[in-house]
């Protein structure tokens, strides 16, 4: 068995052989004298009287080789060198989370009401049973759906934006998100690229907010799942997402560099992406409409809103061709009964090449709370739906 401590005699006699002598000075047993050869008087049968028998010598005790001819402790095997993993950002401290309304805020706002009175929806119950436009409902309906639930292979995004505040911007992209939300399977997303004070979340019935568009920015990362990237997000019914642009306060505006980074990295993970941008010609803006696949410009039904929204086209028409084919107009009443000629101003602004959709006044979506789609007008579902269907259309056209 090996000798912990005397492990070169061990290896030397393993080579030399059990029989062998070991190697001297190390620590064996000592080495038997060989016979001597037979003498001469021997050899011829005279026998001799043998030399008194002297006690054998002390075998020499051994002597620990020196320090320079021991062997050197075994090495280990070098582990092989690994290279040091770059330091990862930073990541932001988590925010607060603070409540879209204030406590103080909530008790005032009033019991919401339904889109339209009760004598209109009882004249057009009336109207549709005794009429055959209910079939006709229901095969458009029907057409309106199957655009809505078409597949993309990449996810779409649709920014909308207006000349001014007050348009209804923040409507029109709250009723885009709830019609995708409905009718498609894939996730959809609502982003509010518009830091100063946004209303979408309130519209979309948010009650508290925590991480922002800027936020998101410097955290979100290409190896990420859709389960990491919802937890930064407010989850909202129907497999919808909002991504806030502030938590109701004034703070940083939001830069291009940023939103960019949030948008590409978050568009492999839904399907439909509306983005409610600032107003125009704020730079975020026009970032959105160009790097998006279809925008929507939403416009008051007033004089100075068909005015600047008409402005607006003009200056679209002198860029590439498919931003103003891939840009739809909405006109919302704000009133019921507006200042203008709605329909003749719609085709003024068609003759641009964008499409036009015209949103009906609507009691509430005019009170300006929480959005809740049953309360709405017939044909303020009927109108949103359209725009909806024709908006994400024109966004499958451009890759």
């Amino acid at each position: 068995m090996p000798n912990g401590d005397n492990w070169q005699g061990d290896v030397l006699r393993d080579l030399r052989g059990a029989s062998g002598p070991p190697a001297a000075g190390t620590g064996g047993p000592p080495a038997s004298v060989p016979p001597a050869p037979p003498s001469a008087a021997q050899a011829s049968g005279t026998e001799r009287i043998p030399a008194p028998t002297q006690p054998p010598a002390p075998a020499p005790t051994p002597t620990p080789a020196p320090a320079a001819q021991q062997a050197p402790a075994p090495r280990q095997a070098p582990t092989p060198q690994q290279t040091p993993a770059p330091p990862r950002p930073r990541r932001p401290s988590a925010p607060d989370s603070r409540a879209v309304v204030d406590s103080v805020l909530s008790g005032t706002a009033r019991r919401p009401q339904r889109g339209e009175p009760v004598a209109v929806r009882v004249t057009r119950a009336v109207r549709r049973i005794v009429s055959s436009s209910a079939a006709r409902e229901v095969a458009e309906l029907t057409r309106t759906a199957e655009a809505l639930q078409q597949p993309v292979t990449t996810g779409r995004q649709i920014a909308v934006t207006s000349i001014r505040g007050g348009a209804g911007k923040t409507t029109v992209a709250a009723l885009l998100g709830t019609a995708y939300a409905h009718y498609r399977q894939d996730p959809v997303l609502l982003v509010e690229a518009d830091p100063a004070l946004g209303s979408l979340p309130l519209r979309l019935g948010a009650e508290t907010l925590r991480w922002t568009t800027a936020d998101l920015a410097d955290i979100v990362e290409p190896q990420m799942s859709l389960l990491d990237v919802t937890g930064y997000l407010v989850q909202l019914p129907e497999n919808a997402w909002l991504l806030p642009g502030s938590q109701g306060q004034i703070g940083a505006m939001l830069d291009t560099s940023a939103y960019e980074r949030v948008m590409v990295a978050l568009r492999r993970y839904f399907g439909v992406t509306v983005v409610d941008c600032e107003t125009l010609p704020a730079e975020v803006a026009r970032v959105a409409l160009s790097a998006s696949q279809a925008r929507v410009l939403a416009a008051p039904a007033t004089l100075d809103g068909v005015t600047s929204t008409y402005a607006v086209l003009q200056w679209m028409q002198g860029l590439p061709r498919h931003m103003i084919d891939g840009t739809v107009v909405v006109l919302s009443s704000t009133v019921a009964r507006p200042g203008i000629d709605v329909e003749a101003a719609a085709e003024k602004l068609r003759s641009t090449g964008a499409g036009v959709h015209v949103l009906p006044y609507d009691r509430h979506l005019a009170a300006g709370g929480v959005l809740r789609t049953e309360l709405l007008g017939r044909p303020t579902r009927l109108a949103a739906t359209r725009l909806a269907a024709e908006v994400f259309q024109l966004s499958q056209k451009r890759r």
